[in-house]
């Protein structure tokens, strides 16, 4: 196993933490003290050590670590009892967010600027969309809301997105030994993606045979409007209301 050695820090000094006594360091957190959150982060550098360590040998240990650490910070602000998940469950993704960001800056390995600004317009859309609605938001929704057809945001966020084992293990409070699998699951099989394909399919199956054409030149083959309009034969205003129609259909089933 490759260690990660951090200038100062024995581990072996920081507190471990039940979950009863992370949720009430949370909350007295959250009303502004700040011993308890000194205290709770040190109890979550492990968590972030258990991170850094995912990304064997590819770049400085120190480094991933400062910046695993500004995950965590991350996490620790954002973070809100009402999400009914354990807090190494919301931060991990935000942990690993924070070093795959340093990894690609700091390779050779160089993204198109159209498809970064694709994937960061996603995410942030979804993530716009699941403050408001406090609930997950879907591909098509998202892609609807940005006007980007499906494929090319599939593409885009596997352009951005960095490859690790999902058999590695990411130690929570409890040291319980979570996989990565445990935590964000793969993006083409995990249940999310299969609901979300169920979900669209059914939402498809429910519209006109006119409006459903148009949702799947639109969405999945990428064509503007206009594009076709002039395909089928009809205004530009009336597929708009086609679409937007079909839209608010396929709400039901998202």
């Amino acid at each position: 196993m490759y260690k990660i050695n951090i200038c100062g820090l024995n581990t072996d000094t920081l507190p471990r933490l039940s979950q009863s006594e992370s949720e009430l360091l949370m909350k007295k957190l959250k009303m502004g003290d700040k011993q308890a959150k000194d205290k709770f982060v040190m109890a979550n550098i492990r968590l972030v050590l258990s991170v850094v360590q995912r990304f064997n040998k590819r770049g400085s240990g120190e480094d991933m670590f400062q910046v695993g650490m500004v995950g965590l910070m991350k996490a620790i602000d954002g973070f809100d009892a009402k999400y009914n998940v354990r807090f190494s469950t919301y931060a991990v993704p935000m942990i690993m967010g924070e070093i795959r960001k340093f990894v690609k800056e700091s390779s050779g390995i160089k993204v198109a600027r159209r498809m970064r600004d694709v994937a960061y317009k996603y995410l942030k859309t979804k993530e716009n969309i699941e403050k408001v609605e406090q609930r997950e938001a879907s591909l098509l929704e998202v892609a609807s809301e940005i006007d980007i057809p499906i494929q090319e945001i599939q593409v885009a966020l596997d352009a951005v997105s960095d490859t690790i084992s999902l058999q590695d293990k990411v130690c929570g409070e409890k040291d319980d030994g979570l996989t990565v699998m445990d935590q964000i699951g793969d993006d083409n099989q995990s249940e999310d993606i299969w609901t979300d394909k169920i979900s669209i399919k059914q939402g498809l199956m429910s519209l006109s045979d006119k409006e459903r054409r148009v949702m799947i030149m639109r969405y999945f083959v990428g064509k503007t409007q206009v594009e076709i309009s002039d395909k089928i034969g009809i205004s530009q205003a009336q597929v708009s209301r086609l679409e937007k129609n079909a839209l608010n259909k396929m709400k039901v089933y998202l």
